[in-house]
């Protein structure tokens, strides 16, 4: 699944707080019917999240987020053929996902937060996403202090990495986030996306980058709110993809999955004599 085409992840929010606001779905049947959305726009997969991972963001119970989540994914059963993926950290959410048709499990704690996680990942024979992250959303900012910040951000993932081949996932099975806006200012998120190419090259895994409408997009984009923050966020998706992102994660599919085809080939002749 995962080649030379760079694959476009929509996200659709089931939590009452998602920093995009215009993203947020509660009703089953609407965050259906985004999904079907999301696909006819053009998603090569669906993220499903339901807690809030926005800096600040209160935490919610594994009982919550199941209850938001779980019935989304029973509702989408035979009418979406993309992927579908469970944005979680919690291994009961995840291992309810699974059960319900989900295929991957995208992580944004890299396994720090719940460790169980990965056997469940193991289990089920799923795909899994480690991204780099620092604390929680409450204090990850307390911790974005780097001396080397992409030599640290490829240890910290490799860490994670590790723990999760310990728990029995296949290394083929993984995919790596460098964690754009987690634990990190914006100059670090812009230092990380300038970068890319030397995470992926480091870690030799498949990278999923995640830039859309994200707070390091506000003072480029002149203050604006995160749902007025598309143009910011092209530009963003269009440095990944050029620095070899084989998935990113965006809000906007159908003008995100534009950018990325132009982006793919400038990245295409790029290679070429």
């Amino acid at each position: 699944m995962l080649g030379e085409r760079c694959l476009v992840m929509g996200v659709l929010n089931v939590t009452p707080d998602s920093f995009s606001e215009r993203d947020r779905f509660q009703d089953p049947a609407a965050a259906a019917a985004a999904a079907q959305a999301i696909e006819a726009a053009g998603a090569d997969l669906i993220d499903v999240g339901g807690e809030s991972t926005r800096p600040g963001a209160d935490p919610v119970s594994a009982d919550e987020e199941r209850a938001r989540t779980v019935p989304v994914l029973k509702a989408l059963r035979g009418r979406i053929s993309v992927p579908l993926s469970i944005d979680t950290s919690k291994a009961d959410v995840a291992r309810a996902a699974l059960a319900e048709g989900a295929s991957l499990v995208n992580d944004i704690s890299g396994l720090r937060y719940d460790p169980p996680l990965a056997r469940v990942v193991a289990d089920a024979g799923a795909a899994l996403v480690v991204m780099h992250m620092r604390g929680r959303p409450d204090t990850m900012y307390e911790e974005a202090v780097y001396d080397r910040l992409i030599d640290e951000v490829i240890a910290e993932v490799r860490a994670s990495i590790g723990a999760a081949t310990d728990s029995g996932v296949p290394l083929e099975s993984m995919v790596v986030d460098p964690g754009i806006g987690f634990a990190k200012r914006a100059s670090h998120s812009y230092g990380v996306l300038a970068r890319l190419a030397e995470f992926a090259a480091a870690l030799d895994r498949p990278v999923l980058v995640g830039p859309s409408r994200k707070s390091y997009l506000r003072d480029a984009s002149g203050g604006r709110p995160a749902a007025e923050r598309d143009w910011a966020s092209a530009a963003a998706v269009t440095a990944a993809v050029l620095g070899g992102a084989h998935i990113v994660r965006v809000h906007a599919v159908a003008e995100m999955v534009q950018v990325v085809r132009v982006a793919e080939e400038i990245r295409r002749l790029s290679h070429q004599p």
